[in-house]
């Protein structure tokens, strides 16, 4: 997708000056480094381009039908903010407070995320497309329904405490999951990935595996 390919790109204003909370912006379209507060704003069929977002404060924003292409997101306080409709695309998400959010109807293709927090989160209609996830904490009170992850890498994504409803695994090119045996009621995942679980879940069960 191309930011002519969006159905509001013809309505689209430059952004210019430094964002600021509780603000309402409608049909802007943000292009390279962004500073200032966003905390409670409202985004609305915007478009972020090349931008580069450092230590940003976007608490209990809302992104409603927003695209993220090209972007870098670091060290944001995204808590409580409200994905809806939207698409991120080439986007590195790295060191991000997104701890009480809602993502629905949220799509992330060729994303990096590392060090994200996402505890007691909720993901509804969630699709992680070509993405590597690394140290992605999707636990503690999370609930993800109908999320997937086509052609992802997960390493150290953790699941523990989570509620799993219809998580589709796999398509996932790798699955590294350290407290699997706490978090996997309601995922589906392929015969070859439950093998390369076995180990794990034998452990947390208390079994011991020995050929003789």
């Amino acid at each position: 997708m191309q930011l002519e390919d969006l159905p509001y790109a013809h309505l689209l204003q430059p952004h210019a000056g430094p964002l600021r909370a509780d603000a309402r912006y409608d049909t802007v379209h943000f292009d390279g480094p962004q500073s200032g507060s966003a905390t409670g704003a409202r985004f609305l069929e915007c478009a972020f381009t090349g931008t580069a977002l450092d230590g940003a404060k976007l608490r209990t924003a809302a992104f409603n039908e927003v695209w993220v292409q090209g972007s870098r997101w670091v060290a944001c306080d995204l808590a409580d903010s409200d994905w809806q409709d939207s698409r991120l695309e080439g986007t590195v998400l790295a060191g991000i407070a997104g701890y009480g959010s809602a993502l629905r109807r949220v799509v992330f293709r060729q994303c990096k995320l590392e060090a994200v927090n996402l505890r007691g989160a909720t993901l509804r209609d969630v699709v992680f497309e070509d993405c590597l996830l690394r140290d992605v904490d999707l636990g503690s009170g999370a609930g993800l329904t109908d999320v997937s992850f086509p052609g992802s890498t997960l390493e150290e994504v953790r699941l523990g405490g989570s509620q799993l409803k219809q998580v589709d695994l796999r398509g996932a090119v790798r699955i590294d999951l350290p407290d699997a045996a706490r978090g996997l009621a309601g995922a589906i995942v392929s015969t070859g990935q439950l093998f390369d679980l076995a180990p794990q879940l034998a452990a947390a069960l208390g079994i011991e595996v020995k050929d003789r």
